[in-house]
């Protein structure tokens, strides 16, 4: 039995394609890892943000810091958590496609006008 050259190109292809595909998943993880992290990031200090807004309106109401003092620390931060949110904002708006979202509006526009002419028909 003699083994073509052939053969053996073919069965070392289909292996390193095998490899390939069984092992790409796993270069790939640290470009997700560093996205999801990022994110993460942003989750938590908006949340450290708000939390500290909380205590500061409890110390305020508590009678441990002046109404000055007060309105600084709660601008101060608002407009830190605002930042945020606006962030996150941008990013939401620019992962929507516009084709899709005018095909949203015009399905919605449509159920509504079935609605209403379903109202007017009951009358």
């Amino acid at each position: 039995m003699e083994i073509s050259i052939i053969s053996m190109v073919l069965t070392a292809v289909l292996v390193l394609s095998c490899l390939f595909l069984v092992l790409a998943p796993f270069f790939k993880w640290d470009a997700y890892l560093s996205t999801s992290e990022g994110k993460q990031e942003t989750i938590s200090d908006k949340e450290a943000l708000l939390t500290t807004l909380n205590e500061i309106e409890f110390e305020y109401k508590m009678g441990k810091l002046s109404e000055i003092d007060f309105k600084n620390l709660k601008k101060q931060y608002e407009t830190e958590v605002s930042k945020i949110l606006k962030s996150e904002d941008r990013n939401v708006k620019t992962n929507v496609n516009a084709s899709v979202m005018s095909d949203v509006e015009r399905e919605i526009e449509a159920a509504l006008k079935r609605k209403r002419g379903k109202k007017e028909g009951k009358k």
